[in-house]
């Protein structure tokens, strides 16, 4: 990265700071969105990517623990009854995870799904470290979730950056990860379609 590159990334850290929005959901609220998968302990990376340009938009992390919940950091996805603390979304079923994909795929994105399984202690240690990161601030999603995963037994190559494609490339060089392109030709009006039925009727 030049100097150039490097002052604008700080600019827009420096500026996205006051954005961050602490959420705090009631232990009621996040006990009853409580959700276990049955599927293997998993970490899961998702990447928004703009099909004008391949540029990264966003960078989100499903993480299949000894519950299953989503690290959305400085997203704008989410359901009124879906439980959130500083971007940690909890209660995510299957449906619940489609309506994340189908929010960030349309005629403009498309999303890239990387998935790797785990043991089940390292699945807890990302779970654990993604609930104490606090709130995101806007333009620091990637860097979050490579803050997050510094450290974690396994995810020592992925390193840390601020770009959505630089982590999608580093996560995808792991061993054993398989991918996914979720396309979706709705135009923008109709972006999140599913999500906005989901709201209407009250969908939990």
């Amino acid at each position: 990265m030049n100097l150039k590159s490097m002052a604008l990334v700080a600019l827009l850290a420096l500026g996205a700071c006051s954005t961050a929005e602490p959420v705090w959901a009631p232990d009621e609220a996040v006990a009853a969105a409580h959700f276990v998968s049955q599927e293997p302990t998993s970490i899961t990376l998702f990447t928004v990517v703009a099909n004008r340009n391949d540029s990264g938009a966003h960078s989100g992390l499903l993480i299949n623990a000894s519950e299953r919940v989503m690290f959305d950091p400085a997203g704008s996805w989410g359901l009124p009854r879906l439980a959130e603390r500083n971007d940690v979304h909890f209660g995510m079923t299957d449906k619940m995870v489609n309506f994340y994909i189908d929010y960030h795929a349309r005629e403009t994105y498309r999303v890239i799904e990387q998935k790797i399984l785990v043991t089940p202690q390292v699945a807890e240690l990302v779970m654990q470290r993604a609930k104490a990161y606090g709130a995101v601030p806007k333009a620091q999603c990637s860097n979050s979730i490579t803050k997050i995963l510094a450290g974690v037994p396994g995810f020592e190559s992925v390193g840390l950056t601020w770009f959505p494609n630089k982590l999608s490339d580093a996560f995808g060089e792991l061993p054993g990860v398989t991918s996914r392109v979720i396309t979706d030709d709705d135009a923008d009006k109709n972006h999140g379609v599913l999500l906005t039925q989901a709201k209407a009727a009250g969908a939990p």
